[in-house]
Order: C-alpha cells, then structure tokens, then sequence
C-alpha cells in the first residue's frame, strides 16, 4: 500500500482527515505513527469541527513543516521555501476542488447541529471526505518529490 492509500484507509478507518495525512507521511519524516495521530487530532473537520479549513490540508501544511520547516531562528530560507510550498500545495488543491474550507467543501456547517446533521445524513464523511484526503495525499507526493 503506498501512502496516499495508506492516508484514505486510515481515514475510512476512523481517523480524522488531517491524522490520515499526518500519519501516512510523518513517519518518513521522523514522526512517529502515534504521535503523528496525536498532534494532528484536533485539526480533523476543519479545525476541531468548526468547518474551517479541511483537515486534509492542514495535515498536509504540518507534512511540509515537517519535511521544510525552520529550525533555526535565521533560516528565513526555510521559512520562505515551505511558506511558498504551503501556498503551491492550496492552488493546487483549490483547483482540484474550489476551496480549502470544508463548509464550502462539504456544502453544508458542520459547526452547527443542522450542519452536521446534514452531513451524517448524506453521508458526505464517507462520500466527499476520502477524495479530498485522495487529492491531498496526491498533491503532497508531488510537492515532496
């Protein structure tokens, strides 16, 4: 199984859009499998449910920090290289699928109790959520090639 299958099973598992990404790509990064799962579990549903930006994308922001990220103070370098790759990553997966929020995404708030009904009742986690983990796993093997 490569990891952008990894990354869709995990979510069909159970695990929130941003711990699939996180956890299919940290471990190559030196991230280990539960931690990965850990840092990431509050971002799933587009910030902790709020129907901000997707989970998917905010887990694949953290597997660009992970593989660009600055670690020391003067490396704007760094800082400027995973800033620009964060930004070529959304374009791209704007293009794919016309936003990074996943209220638009989804079509409906999850933050509210109709929201989040609707989406249970259309089964939109199980129908919408993979491809948008999918298209941002696919987007991250470029950007980390």
């Amino acid at each position: 199984m490569n990891r952008v299958e990894r990354a869709v099973s995990c979510f069909k598992e159970g695990f929130s859009c941003s711990q699939a990404m996180l956890s299919a790509y940290g471990p190559q990064l030196g991230l280990n499998h539960e931690l990965a799962l850990k840092v990431s579990g509050a971002f799933g549903g587009g910030m902790a449910r709020m129907g901000e930006t997707c989970g998917a994308v905010t887990g694949a922001f953290m597997v660009i920090g992970l593989k660009y990220g600055k670690t020391k103070v003067e490396d704007e370098q760094a800082k400027e290289r995973a800033y620009s790759l964060v930004r070529e990553f959304v374009d791209r997966f704007k293009s794919r699928n016309g936003s990074i929020v996943c209220r638009e995404l989804l079509g409906c708030d999850i933050s509210t109790p109709e929201g989040s009904d609707l989406a249970k009742e259309k089964n939109l986690f199980a129908t919408l959520c993979p491809k948008f983990v999918q298209d941002a796993a696919e987007i991250i093997e470029q950007i980390l090639e």
